[in-house]
């Protein structure tokens, strides 16, 4: 009886394919010569197999042949991908309101978490209200000012606990983002609720944590139903199950949270953990003045809202400062360079400090040539066109799913000289930054849904990256001290990591 329901399941499968591909092409065949060029797809599949196993690296690849801007379909999902600076320019600077809104991976769907989201809710009030908050009591110069001794007491806890195993590790090293990507995570849970949230070295308050990484690792998952939205129900591969249950065990987690914070406040007690009033508390307080605001946040909002904050921040952040490390490993010479600065600037008796940044140019520059070899998020967060679209003389229908291939712009040797290198002093004497008004340089993305959390990026990641090499010195494992090059190969999830994470040697120099 089981071998009959496979194959009737199966059957169906196939035909549902053959039928959804024969809808792509003729509604492809109705756009004609319009449409951008790209590769002739397979039958169902569509041009899947162009992807590779790293999608960033084998979209790129189509550009030497089909030019700035590919056609390519995706399973039964129409998608332009763009790969050049000029085309970038383009979409963001003429065309960003056409292209405003978020395609939305089916694991998103799962407790409507998309709906709350700030970096993946549609165009619209909510939006707006979010980034309103946003950018006043979490990412304007003054409330960053208000954290910068969260951020310090966070950098501290995490040379700590550095320090205690570089004591036991001996030659065979510590994997640096098993302390990185704590500290980020209490850096935003102080921010946002005052408190610590996990010790690497304890149990404390791990539930939340491992939630959160077991939700991380669901959205990293390839899904065919984001490839054939029309198969969502059949949950083929079992992931918006999985995500469920992950997700409702985050949320269930936030809202508590929440709860007791309003019992807190209906009870006037004092928080023991925090410097005043936090962000949870900036949104609980929230009403609406404007005619498109909402009254208030629902709990449910803020919830996901958390969530999504710690997402935003704490993956990208830490797989940032491992790419750094990892370089600076493969080319000593630029670390040299990078503690002598150290030196000079912040000196041996003393922390490295936030108000040091500014003075660290060349430290910043190899944050950002970091960025331009490994942004967190390649292909950035995708788009989704509103309306037919004429950009650079094609016709890119509605509903398109959008790529802009951050990775491919920032390696392309047209705009890049020796474009594959890690040299940080290109960035020296250059005007170019990651703000989103120079677009061969776009790790962060540019428009209007440019990254909300950049003011602040740009001081923790030199803080934890300078703090880590003016605290330590760094070698390389005894089984990687032989090796020509440290093993850079990637490994793509819902950012671009290493395959293999960093294991390195640290010994106390301060």
């Amino acid at each position: 009886m089981e071998k009959i329901w496979n194959y009737v399941v199966l059957s169906i499968f196939i035909s549902l394919m053959s039928l959804i591909w024969h809808l792509r092409r003729k509604t492809n065949d109705s756009f004609g010569s319009k449409l951008p060029p790209g590769p002739t797809g397979w039958p169902v599949i569509g041009n899947v197999l162009d992807l590779g196993w790293l999608p960033h690296r084998g979209l790129a690849a189509l550009k030497q042949k089909y030019g700035p801007v590919v056609w390519l379909n995706l399973g039964s999902v129409k998608t332009m991908v763009i790969l050049s600076a000029g085309a970038a320019e383009e979409l963001f600077k003429n065309h960003d309101l056409s292209f405003i809104d978020r395609n939305i991976i089916e694991a998103m769907r799962s407790h409507e978490f998309y709906k709350s989201s700030l970096g993946l809710v549609s165009y619209c009030s909510y939006w707006r209200t979010l980034r309103r908050i946003c950018a006043a009591e979490l990412f304007s110069k003054t409330k960053i000012t208000d954290t910068m001794l969260i951020r310090r007491k966070c950098v501290d806890d995490m040379l700590l606990w550095i320090a205690r195993d570089a004591k036991k590790c001996g030659s065979s090293g510590i994997e640096v983002t098993q302390f990185v990507f704590p500290a980020l995570f209490n850096t935003i849970g102080n921010i946002i609720l005052s408190k610590d949230l996990v010790d690497p070295h304890s149990r404390m308050a791990s539930e939340f944590y491992s939630a959160m990484t077991e939700f991380l690792e669901c959205l990293g998952r390839p899904n065919v139903s984001d490839l054939f939205p029309t198969l969502r129900w059949l949950d083929l591969q079992g992931i918006r199950r999985r995500t469920d249950h992950v997700l409702g065990k985050t949320l269930k987690i936030t809202s508590g949270f929440v709860k007791d914070r309003v019992e807190q406040r209906h009870q006037n007690e004092e928080r023991s953990v925090g410097i005043g009033k936090d962000f949870l508390d900036v949104l609980l307080d929230f009403r609406g003045t404007g005619k498109d605001e909402a009254a208030k946040l629902s709990e449910s909002q803020i919830s996901i809202f958390l969530v999504d904050l710690f997402i935003a921040a704490v993956d990208t952040t830490s797989t940032s400062v491992e790419w750094a490390m990892s370089e600076l490993l493969n080319k000593p010479q630029v670390m040299i360079k990078i503690k002598a600065e150290l030196g000079r600037v912040v000196g041996a008796n003393r922390k490295l400090e936030e108000s040091d940044i500014d003075n660290l140019h060349y430290l910043r520059a190899t944050v950002e040539e970091t960025l331009r070899l490994h942004p967190p998020l390649p292909l950035l967060v995708p788009r989704k066109a509103i309306r037919d679209t004429n950009l650079m003389n094609y016709t890119i229908p509605k509903d398109t799913n959008v790529f802009v291939n951050a990775w491919a712009i920032g390696r392309d040797e047209g705009s890049w000289e020796d474009a594959l290198a890690f040299k940080p002093e290109r960035f020296l004497d250059s005007s170019i930054r990651y703000k989103g008004q120079n677009f061969d340089f776009i790790p962060f993305g540019a428009g209007r849904r440019i990254c909300p959390g950049l003011p602040l990026a740009q001081y923790m990641l030199p803080l934890f990256l300078g703090s880590l090499l003016h605290h330590f010195e760094w070698k390389r494992c005894e089984n990687d001290s032989n090796k020509m090059w440290l093993d850079m190969t990637e490994k793509i999830g819902i950012t671009l990591e290493k395959l293999q994470h960093l294991k390195a040697v640290p010994k106390e120099s301060m």
